[in-house]
């Protein structure tokens, strides 16, 4: 993904080793040229297509070799080490995922599918391949929320639920959508309530399961008209799924035990980390065929009395925000890198209105004399450093100073004596009280959503912790407070809250004058 940081994408380019690379000038950019200097690369801008270059029949996987055991990709996910780690999925373990969706799903619900998930998160999979090898047809466009401001005729959308429930926040799920499928994050009973009300999609699905088996392990599917349930389900085919206790026995029915995943979609292993590997991809005992091997997740959940998994959450640091699997130890190991830092941990803490956010707490060198730095210059200058190194969704939203990290009696963090962030946690600008009457309700706006007491006109949305679905909620109550309708690049283009209510005043006027009047008005 060029988004992501060339730091970031050097360690996985580093990792993998490619043999090839296809590239194109977006690529190089976000690369760099050193980084690419000894790859055998192939310029996808070239005067002639590769295309043009290849034969017009394709290959046959027999003659070259290849079996269903061969590598169909790696996917690197957040590494509790500093460093992500890579997943090795096998062709078999893929079509599997492939051939369970053609026994579920109906060629008319995954005929023209969303394709809004980055190729570094392992949803894309399913977006970009299920259509693809049935005839359909991809919709690629930047990320769901694109459907707030350009509706897109889809019969499938696949997403998080966040990512949906900002897009039902502003009234933009298509109504040609009669699948949703679900997945990366809890799903509520509310929001399955609120989509069949709001939307006509006939059906509501819950798939769950981690990278390392494949995209999807359960699932459960909510026709309309049918009870809603909090849960995962069950099992795809020819998947396993076993709840454990700590002596790797199942546990009674109805007890919490942790999730371990056995079956077609187990992945091969980390790539290039065999203790890892052995740590998570165990023998599966519980299978009568030779070398089958199970995936220990650190999830916990329980069967409930109709047979049905329920998710409790995670037994270890692990989080997910928004989807996305985050390793709060990853992000620790780069803040420690910076000159100014001696000690940090993260932790993803509940808000306000109920989102999770990243906040980052530090142990400044006092030799430095980071100790007596301002808290928002601190914030500002740490929130820079882990930009260029991390993707956005694992930036913290906040930076706390500590003299020292609080240790349980065994020498562990103690969570709870962690403290809320304060104001001067946020990276901000120096302080100047909106003014006027749309910067004073657009600073009201950005306190409820981003739980920021003292909003300043030149801060930053992004710099105080907001985010692609927090910009959709902004502009949806920015229609319903002034009817004025921005699109979300503006935002983007114009983070300040000074820009912003300079470009909302501005679609004000022109509601009040046409063309020729407003150029008269200005022109005078």
């Amino acid at each position: 993904d060029p988004a992501y940081p060339c730091a970031r994408l050097n360690q996985v380019l580093d990792d993998a080793a490619p043999r090839l690379m296809l590239c194109d000038a977006a690529g190089r950019e976000a690369l760099g040229a050193e980084a690419i200097a000894d790859l055998r690369v192939i310029d996808l801008d070239a005067a002639t297509p590769v295309s043009a270059r290849l034969p017009a029949s394709d290959p046959d996987p027999h003659a070259l070799g290849l079996t269903p055991s061969h590598l169909a990709y790696i996917i690197y996910t957040s590494g509790s080490t500093g460093t992500p780690k890579g997943v090795m999925v096998e062709h078999a373990n893929t079509v599997n995922l492939l051939h369970w969706n053609d026994s579920v799903f109906a060629g008319s619900e995954t005929s023209r599918m969303l394709f809004s998930t980055s190729i570094n998160f392992d949803l894309s999979v399913y977006e970009c391949f299920v259509p693809l090898s049935r005839g359909g047809t991809l919709y690629l466009v930047e990320n769901a929320l694109t459907l707030a401001q350009t509706p897109v005729d889809v019969s499938l959308i696949n997403t998080v639920p966040s990512a949906i429930t900002s897009l039902l926040d502003k009234q933009a799920v298509p109504q040609s959508a009669k699948a949703i499928n679900l997945a990366g994050e809890p799903l509520k009973l509310p929001l399955i309530e609120r989509l069949f009300e709001n939307t006509s999609t006939q059906t509501i699905c819950n798939l769950y399961g981690p990278s390392e088996t494949t995209t999807y392990s359960t699932w459960i599917c909510m026709p309309r008209g049918q009870a809603v349930v909090e849960t995962i389900g069950r099992p795809i085919s020819n998947t396993r799924i076993y709840v454990l206790d700590d002596h790797g026995q199942p546990v009674p029915f109805g007890a919490v035990g942790e999730l371990y995943i056995g079956g077609a979609g187990v992945a091969r292993g980390y790539l290039n980390s065999p203790e890892l590997t052995a740590e998570r991809f165990l023998a599966d005992p519980f299978s009568d065929q030779t070398d089958a091997r199970m995936y220990r997740t650190g999830d916990l959940a329980r069967y409930l009395p109709d047979g049905n998994l329920e998710f409790l959450g995670r037994n270890d640091e692990q989080v997910k925000i928004r989807g996305f699997r985050i390793e709060p130890g990853e992000i620790a190991a780069r803040l420690c890198e910076h000159a100014l830092v001696g000690d940090a941990a993260v932790v993803a803490r509940q808000d306000a209105t109920g989102d999770k956010r990243l906040v980052a707490y530090v142990v400044c060198r006092p030799e430095l004399g980071a100790d007596e730095a301002d808290g928002a210059e601190l914030a500002a200058a740490l929130r820079a450093h882990l930009g260029g190194l991390l993707p956005d969704y694992m930036v913290p939203s906040a930076f706390v100073r500590l003299d020292a990290l609080p240790l349980t009696p065994n020498g562990k963090l103690d969570r709870k004596a962690l403290p809320l962030p304060a104001d001067d946690a946020y990276a901000r600008r120096a302080y100047e009280a909106p003014q006027g009457e749309v910067e004073t309700l657009l600073a009201a706006i950005w306190r409820e959503l981003l739980g920021v007491e003292r909003i300043g006109r030149h801060d930053n949305f992004f710099e105080l912790g907001g985010h692609s679905l927090l910009a959709v909620r902004l502009l949806a109550r920015l229609t319903q407070a002034l009817a004025v309708e921005l699109p979300l690049a503006t935002l983007f283009a114009k983070p300040t809250l000074a820009e912003l209510a300079r470009e909302s005043s501005i679609s004000l006027i022109t509601q009040e004058f046409d063309r020729d009047e407003l150029q008269k008005l200005l022109s005078s």
